[in-house]
């Protein structure tokens, strides 16, 4: 390409103005052709390095995370029954409904057999794994998508990985729902993300809606909390719905989409009525429904447009209570009021002697988000950069809201004039972060929805050029040129910092190697395998119960799926077993649902680890009006019971209790009585 150089002293000469106008056209039409080609060839160039940067990254850390799993349990060594137990509590209730299924004779008749290349085991967790390669992937994809640059993507997935322990728990709960679901929600936002792009081809959307109705779907089908997860999702594209920040059209097909996906699940679920009543499809209808009875909502001054927006919040509210419990009065539903009891609780509206509800208030994972966390995500920056972020993105969206509010009246063109300092993708994962960060504050277990994100959204910020040019313009600082020096130049030395402070702990982490050891529990498990009929019934706790349905594959009582109240109701009756009752009153309970044994446990019997007014045994005491154990205040409305604890009781050996219960088996950790069968 040949090229005009400046000459020493002189000025760069202008075209002969002698030349043919014709000649001038065609070296300038060539000139933008080349430029064309160049341009197109360096995005292809950019497209296929960020592709496979993506993928590695994707791909390592499915690598960490098996790593880690595999030197902190020994899991290649240890036997099948420990490797079984290493999956804790309802992790084991959803791995053994794997197991049942490869085990089944028709399953295997029409499958082809993969044993003989890898144990079932290990498809299982390497396929978990794998889902994070994907999660990575998208969170990736979604930062560059924001950006333009997949250097933010690069930088997101770092944060991911440096951030481990905050934004990933798989490693030690393999089987759980949420590292099934939550790498397909994040595939979603990053769909979600394109399909607010300007100028999208009808291809391009209608391909992007399918894949967002796909992931949705796969989310919905995987978390019993995904209505939840999605109310909230619904609940940004309202706001900004109703601001004009995203195009309502869309806004409209994600609503159809979100309804969709949740009652395609219903079906493949034998007609989950949990899922009927949920809010998400209450409040979703009711926008649709609130939208043809009020008309203009998006013509008028600031005043009237603020007028009607607060009469449509408050149509769309009074909607969604009538028709959520319109739903639930005609289907009889009240498989999810324990979270509403809890919530009421939670957020001071009462307080509640409800067992449900104070199960999951007294666990530290449905407590408050530790302030720890914020200096664990300081120390890689991730948490300052996102402040960094967050507050100027906040306040140019409040800025953008209230002049398309003021802007509605005008021409078009002003109408783009007053979005154009805030990009329709950028508004949603702006309240997306927000909305998410105010559930994980609040929840502490749903901080991995919060902090996968925050990896995004600071590492956008750090390398937007739109983000940097509104805080160079703020300290008149601004020129293009300098603008996009910083955009590239902050995330590598932000990298760069990581990269030095946390590779040497990543290394050292990767050597530590650690083994798996629990022999009461697998002692128990042998034994129950030995001695006792493969029809045999066992009741107990519900996260034991889990690993016994798994390890051994006998009947159970009651188990940790708490999404059916039929099923919480019976939970209840089998912890009387913790409780202070008769030995007449449990023997009557236990048999009513032809337990054969009970498996009692002295971390549940002599607990520690909760304060006074939060154990098992204190729950229990309060829900059936006795006063509970130790020093302490307690309510004036409670009595002192007429037994003692069932638990304790009946290692006495005292002929009230053996002539029920016979002990079959005994070590430092379980106890096992037998069911004797009266006439």
């Amino acid at each position: 390409m040949t090229t005009i150089r400046q000459r020493k002293g002189g000025k760069v000469p202008e075209a002969d103005e002698d030349q043919p106008s014709e000649e001038k056209n065609v070296k300038s039409e060539g000139k933008i052709l080349s430029d064309h080609t160049g341009g197109k060839l360096w995005n292809i160039l950019s497209l296929t390095v960020g592709g496979i940067v993506a993928i590695f990254l994707g791909l390592l850390t499915s690598v960490y995370v098996a790593t880690l799993h595999e030197n902190d349990l020994w899991f290649s060594n240890i036997k099948e029954v420990e490797r079984e137990i290493s999956f804790r509590t309802e992790c084991g209730l959803y791995y053994s409904y794997y197991k049942q299924m490869i085990q089944a004779a028709s399953i295997q008749q029409g499958i082809v057999n993969c044993e003989q290349y890898l144990e079932p085991v290990y498809f299982y967790i390497y396929t978990l794994f794998g889902l994070q390669a994907v999660y990575v992937i998208a969170l990736y994809v979604t930062s560059w998508l924001l950006s333009g640059t997949w250097l933010s993507g690069l930088l997101a997935a770092c944060w991911y990985i440096t951030n481990r322990i905050d934004t990933t728990r798989v490693e030690f709960t393999i089987p759980l729902r949420e590292n099934w679901a939550l790498p397909f929600f994040a595939v979603q936002i990053a769909a979600i993300t394109y399909l607010f792009r300007s100028h999208l081809q009808p291809a391009q959307e209608r391909w992007t809606l399918l894949a967002v109705f796909v992931a949705t779907f796969l989310f919905s089908l995987t978390w019993q909390f995904n209505q939840f997860m999605m109310l909230i999702q619904a609940l940004a594209l309202f706001i900004l719905d109703c601001f004009d920040i995203l195009p309502t059209a869309k806004v409209t097909r994600l609503y159809i989409i979100q309804i969709s996906g949740l009652l395609l699940v219903c079906a493949l679920q034998f007609f989950n009525s949990m899922i009927l009543g949920s809010l998400l499809i209450s409040f979703n209808a009711s926008i649709l429904i609130a939208r043809t009875i009020q008309k203009n909502l998006k013509k008028g001054s600031l005043l009237s447009r603020l007028g009607k927006l607060i009469l449509h919040a408050l149509l769309v509210s009074s909607l969604t209570l009538l028709v959520n419990k319109f739903i639930k009065k005609i289907l009889n539903l009240e498989s999810d009021e324990h979270i509403f009891k809890f919530l009421k609780a939670k957020f001071g509206f009462g307080a509640t002697r409800d067992f449900d509800a104070s199960l999951y208030l007294c666990e530290e994972a449905f407590g408050l988000l530790p302030l720890n966390t914020f200096s664990r995500l300081s120390d890689t920056l991730l948490f300052y950069v996102y402040v960094f972020v967050l507050f100027p993105m906040t306040v140019t969206a409040v800025i953008v809201a209230l002049r398309n509010l003021s802007c509605s009246n005008q021409p078009l063109e002003k109408m783009e004039e007053c979005t154009i300092s805030l990009k329709p993708d950028a508004a949603y994962n702006l309240i997306h972060t927000v909305l998410f960060g105010c559930l994980a504050l609040s929840t502490m277990r749903m901080k991995y929805l919060w902090t996968s994100h925050m990896c995004v959204f600071a590492s956008f910020g750090l390398c937007s050029t739109e983000v940097w040019r509104l805080i160079l313009k703020c300290v008149h600082l601004y020129t293009s040129q300098r603008t996009q020096v910083i955009k590239y130049l902050i995330p590598i030395i932000t990298l760069l910092y990581i990269l030095y402070k946390f590779w040497p702990g990543i290394m050292d982490e990767l050597l530590e190697l650690r083994e798996f050891y629990d022999p009461d529990t697998v002692e128990l498990m042998n034994w129950i395998k030995s001695n006792t009929p493969n029809t045999a019934v066992f009741a107990g706790s519900m996260q034991l119960l889990a690993g016994v349905k798994l390890c051994t594959g006998r009947t159970l009582t009651n188990h940790p799926h708490y999404e059916d109240k039929h099923l919480r109701e019976r939970t209840k009756q089998i912890y009387q077993i913790y409780a202070k009752r008769s030995p007449e009153d449990v023997y009557r309970i236990l048999r009513s649902f032809s337990t054969d044994y009970v498996i009692l446990e002295d971390s549940i019997c002599y607990e520690r680890r909760h304060s006074r007014g939060c154990r098992l045994r204190d729950l229990l005491d309060i829900a059936n009006g006795h006063i509970m154990d130790g020093l302490g205040e307690n309510e004036p409305d409670l009595k002192p019971s007429l037994y003692p604890r069932f638990c304790e009781e009946i290692k006495k050996n005292l002929p009230s209790y053996t002539i029920h219960f016979t002990r079959v088996f005994q070590n430092k950790t379980f106890h096992v009585y037998k069911l004797a069968k009266h006439k």
